[in-house]
């Protein structure tokens, strides 16, 4: 996280940073489900497209955004894996 962020802290990263939809929510799809209940991915993008596709597939999947960040022309979406 940046420096002086209060943000969620993440247990794993997924860079998609440089692939447009539907590749970030596919590879965040993926990485998901390799991860166990009480995890958190950090999704870093820079498609706004993405941000529009994210966060429904993560409501689909049962799982929870815990927060997004934005800067400097990329986002960072937070998801906590709870099923």
């Amino acid at each position: 996280m940046a420096e002086g962020s209060t943000g969620p802290v993440a247990s794993h990263c997924l860079d998609v940073r440089g692939f447009r939809c539907p590749v970030p929510v596919g590879e965040a799809r993926k990485a998901l489900g390799a991860l166990a209940p009480g995890a958190c991915l950090e999704v870093r993008f820079d498609d706004p497209e993405a941000l529009e596709d994210l966060p429904p597939m993560v409501a689909r999947l049962g799982q929870r955004v815990v927060g997004l960040e934005e800067g400097a022309g990329d986002w960072r979406l937070f998801i906590e894996v709870v099923a």
